[in-house]
């Protein structure tokens, strides 16, 4: 195995596989490390799925200057990568006439971030937009550029593209510590090894203040984790046409109501304390709260036509919050990102594209790939094709016409690309993110066998590996009948 590396990213969240596939264009070796078994297993995937427009961050801030930024360059990189996002736009909606003062600070602020297009719409407007909307609403300011993005696919687009270009992505590795040269770090220590690099990058979001601190930095810096709870609806039952906040609070965004790129619609988050790093566990009080908060929007929301509910954990930083993006002067070869919360998605890009200019202004001397692809082709959905579409895939690949999951019409032939594919699905949740199998009314009580059954056959291991996350969550403990 490979253990010396021109790079080493920590960390395969949205910014850790963005910064990958920005330095794949570079004649440079580059290694991910995750300790999770997938991409994106951590905030990345488990958050509101929105590219936030900019208005909300403080003018001056490093959060103001990377959600502007990240948010233009969303709307060229979706396309490019082949990542599912609707431009959808965004509103703030005040309700009563003592919450319209808001939106005139936050149409503000949004003007001093250089945010283009916002707006302030009356209600009576609004209305004809949005019939289900609370009838108390008296205005809504509106956000042109924001647009939702499926989080979990963009992740994987940017991993995918990353590792055609070169970059190397090693999972269910976890980093321990680094490697010093006096004040330079040239490697990493890892539960597979050591790992040597001329750059160590710092993209370990959730954990990114205990990787710092290993680096002898950021002491004071820590990372307190809060949850933000989801439900998903039945795409069937309710439907909206916008993405809805509250007018905010101190304790954040609110409870926003929001179309999806799959049809569903998403509300959410509540904003508990967590009791770890790892807790991702519903309470009813927190999925309470998110009812009642969504409510005030769309009153007619029905919680009996929910479908899913999960939870997602902020990496949430202490002190003034603001990003943290830069090349420490106490140690060389070392770019540290940490406390990258909402809207750190947004914000991604730009973010990314900062941690490649800083390792320039270390003395880092770029030299083109020429072979570089900045555009990847996602395989085959079959559910979003026409008739014709779908008779002609069948025809060149008969595994495409076996229905594995009912209720989003995923088949065999999108499992089997997903299970061998540039970041190959090796577990049940994997093959539930990429193709979305699962995530329907049924919630995979028809598809577990027959999945289990792919998994195994394609990956040469018998049924009870086959596991729903990695190790430990094996989906079966023995075979009822022995043939």
């Amino acid at each position: 195995m490979k253990t010396n590396y021109d790079v080493i990213i920590i960390g395969s969240g949205i910014v850790g596989s963005l910064i990958a596939r920005y330095l794949s264009r570079y004649e440079l070796s580059v290694l991910v490390v995750e300790k999770q078994a997938d991409v994106g297993m951590c905030p990345s995937s488990a958050n509101s799925a929105i590219i936030h427009a900019g208005y909300d961050p403080k003018p001056g801030s490093v959060k103001a200057a990377m959600n502007a930024e990240g948010n233009k360059i969303w709307h060229t990189l979706a396309p490019e990568l082949g990542i599912m996002h609707k431009k959808t736009g965004s509103c703030v909606a005040a309700l009563g006439e003592e919450e319209l003062p808001v939106l005139n600070e936050l149409l503000e602020n949004g003007k001093a971030n250089k945010i283009p297009g916002l707006e302030i719409i009356s209600g009576k407007d609004f209305i004809k937009k949005e019939p289900l909307i609370n009838p108390l609403v008296s205005g809504v300011l509106w956000a042109p550029t924001a647009m939702v993005i499926d989080p979990f696919g963009a992740v994987l687009a940017a991993a995918e593209n990353a590792v055609t270009n070169g970059v190397e992505y090693l999972f269910e590795t976890e980093f321990t510590g680094f490697i010093f040269n006096d004040n330079t770090i040239t490697g990493i220590h890892t539960n597979k090894g050591d790992f040597s690099c001329r750059w160590a990058i710092n993209a370990a979001g959730l954990y990114s203040d205990e990787v710092a601190h290993k680096a002898g930095i950021r002491k004071g810096f820590k990372i307190i984790p809060r949850k933000g709870g989801y439900l998903v609806f039945d795409a069937a039952k309710f439907q909206i046409n916008n993405v809805l906040f509250p007018v905010p609070s101190g304790l954040g965004k609110g409870t926003l109501v929001s179309v999806t790129t799959h049809g569903n619609i998403l509300i959410g988050p509540d904003n508990e304390p967590a009791s770890g790093k790892e807790d991702t566990s519903t309470t009813a009080s927190g999925m309470a709260a998110i009812i009642s908060g969504a409510k005030k929007l769309i009153p007619t929301i029905d919680e009996r036509n929910a479908i899913a509910m999960y939870e997602g954990i902020r990496a949430k930083g202490n002190g003034d919050r603001d990003f943290i993006i830069e090349r420490p002067d106490e140690i060389n070869a070392f770019i540290n990102i940490c406390g990258i919360e909402s809207p750190g998605f947004a914000s991604a890009p730009a973010i990314a594209l900062k941690a490649v200019e800083l390792m320039k202004e270390g003395g880092e001397n770029f030299k083109d790939k020429k072979s570089w692809n900045p555009v990847r082709k996602p395989f085959p959905h079959f559910h979003r094709m026409n008739m014709e579409e779908k008779a002609a895939l069948v025809k060149q690949n008969p595994a495409y016409g076996r229905i594995v999951c009912r209720c989003e019409e995923v088949t065999e032939g999108e499992i089997i690309d997903a299970i061998h594919s540039p970041i190959p699905a090796r577990t049940y949740d994997g093959i539930k993110r990429r193709t979305w199998l699962g995530t329907g009314r049924c919630q995979g009580a028809f598809d577990y066998p027959r999945v289990i059954q792919i998994l195994a056959r394609e990956l040469g291991i018998d049924e009870t590996e086959v596991t729903k996350k990695g190790k430990g969550s094996e989906l079966a403990f023995r075979r009822t009948k022995w043939l």
